[in-house]
């Protein structure tokens, strides 16, 4: 079948050599972990922690983001073997159209769209409730109508536009730029997370952790849309604390740890691809979850888990214990942090988008690079230019969590692809090989999909929906402009 036609590992290799089309090789192992930390340390290490602990696992809070990580990690190992074997731009797209074919790889493509514009909109306005909070603090009000879109109280908000079009023009002026800019800050945001833990160590009241897992209750159902998958499925109610409590967090806290896997879409930049990307996928991973865990711990040490803020719970913490000046550093930390989240996720956003126009599936001119910066500056001003429209004035709440099935969903391809790849290439040189194969990739399936059917029918709704539109969008265009299928026909092809 046509729209299972591969897209060979050598082709992918050599596309990248195109003078048109070639990106800088600016990024050493250390850009790479920083910018993982610098996209997982986010809304998840400031707010989450507050809502999982008081609602679902209680002083056991920890073992939920160390379980979420292991579900990450999984993925991460399939990644880091796809990502040193292929070191080309596109993260799980160009996995897929190397061993599934042609159309599971434009539906994985765009559902990157989807996550990744999403989740820089989603982030964007969480970056603006933060930092109008602090201008609040200094005098400053922003008026709710300028600071907040239509249908949450306000007509434009002017602070996220602001913010994502900055980050565009930085990304525009080449990644090396961009990398530096996000290791100045991400390690003001990682100093931030550090004393929070140091200072909160001389708080912690052994009380506060009994029981560490408490015993688990019944809680009320969501009925309809909203409702789990895995309780229309199976009939299983909800529970809270217990260890039932702690893998239901686990659905939660995933969203922390989202966009480790956008180090990959950088693999073309990599200056040693086979070395760096499997140090920045694995290194920026393990480093974000000794400091998630690190902070939940201490927060529910600090004030008892019932006790905690959902909104706030870091802040409210130190208030709790007579120390609000925490509270202003804190969300410092969280405006600093949100910035560089939205950085990377619009880098990652636009590789997808250069790696699929270079491939003929998205219009050509988009994989366009920068004669002076050598960024696909074309995809990444209108991306910048889309998510600036949907966080300035799309009210997003309703959608966060399709940025989590999204995800899920390509963790899921990456994972069954390796097994493929070992089979039908096991010729290929591997710098790293993900261990025990397939054991990891099958443990890494079964890890996603028991997140995704913890995920409400509406989102599994909304996700279906924007993959049938992508499919209508592929037969439209993408299968008669593919770069493959022209060759394949011997149909000159014109960039």
């Amino acid at each position: 079948m046509k729209v299972l036609r591969t897209k060979s590992i050598e082709q992918s290799i050599q596309d990248t050599e195109e003078p048109e089309h070639r990106l800088r090789r600016d990024l050493s192992a250390f850009d790479l972990t920083v910018f993982g930390i610098g996209v997982i340390i986010g809304t998840g290490i400031f707010v989450l922690t507050g809502e999982v602990a008081k609602d679902k696992a209680g002083p056991a809070v920890a073992l939920s983001f160390i379980l979420a990580a292991v579900v990450c990690g999984l993925a991460a190992l399939c990644y880091a073997e796809f990502a040193s074997t292929v070191p080309v731009a596109g993260s799980a797209y160009t996995f897929s159209y190397a061993t599934i074919g042609e159309f599971p790889a434009w539906i994985i493509g765009w559902d990157l769209i989807l996550e990744m514009a999403l989740g820089a909109a989603v982030v964007s306005v969480g970056w603006s409730g933060y930092f109008a909070s602090l201008l609040d603090d200094a005098g400053i009000t922003i008026p709710t109508a300028l600071a907040a879109p239509p249908g949450e109280g306000g007509t434009v908000n002017i602070p996220a536009i602001c913010l994502v079009l900055a980050v565009t023009a930085l990304l525009v002026l080449g990644v090396k730029i961009s990398s530096r800019v996000n290791a100045v800050v991400v390690s003001i945001k990682v100093a931030i997370v550090l004393l929070v833990i140091f200072a909160g160590l001389f708080f912690v009241k052994g009380a506060n952790y009994h029981p560490f897992i408490p015993p688990s209750k019944p809680t009320p159902s969501v009925q309809g849309l909203k409702a789990p998958l895995i309780q229309e499925l199976f009939g299983s109610a909800p529970v809270s604390y217990g260890w039932l409590g702690i893998f239901s967090a686990v659905a939660i806290v995933f969203f922390a740890y989202i966009g480790f896997d956008i180090v990959a879409t950088a693999a073309e930049e990599a200056r040693r691809p086979q070395r760096d990307l499997p140090i920045g996928l694995i290194g920026s991973l393990v480093i974000t979850a000794v400091l998630y865990a690190a902070v939940a711990t201490v927060v529910v040490g600090m004030q008892k888990y019932t006790e905690l803020s959902v909104a706030a719970p870091l802040a409210d913490a130190f208030k709790a214990v007579g120390h609000p000046v925490f509270a202003t550093i804190i969300s410092i930390g969280a405006v600093v942090g949100l910035t560089t989240v939205v950085l990377i996720l619009l880098l990652g956003q636009s590789r997808i988008f250069f790696a699929m126009g270079r491939d003929g599936l998205m219009p050509p001119w988009l994989s366009a690079v920068h004669p002076r910066f050598g960024t696909p500056y074309r995809a990444t001003i209108i991306m910048g230019v889309v998510v600036a429209v949907l966080a300035g004035f799309i009210p997003l709440a309703e959608l966060a969590e399709l940025v989590n099935i999204g995800t899920l969903f390509a963790f899921l391809v990456v994972s069954v692809a390796v097994v493929i790849l070992r089979r039908t290439r096991p010729d290929l040189p591997r710098a790293f090989r993900t261990p025990w194969v397939p054991v990891i990739p099958v443990l890494s399936v079964l890890a996603c999909l028991f997140v995704m059917i913890n995920l409400p029918v509406e989102t599994w709704l909304r996700f279906l929906a924007w993959m049938v539109v992508g499919g209508v969008v592929y037969a439209a265009y993408g299968y008669r402009n593919s770069r493959v299928g022209r060759r394949a026909e011997g149909i000159s092809y014109k960039s």
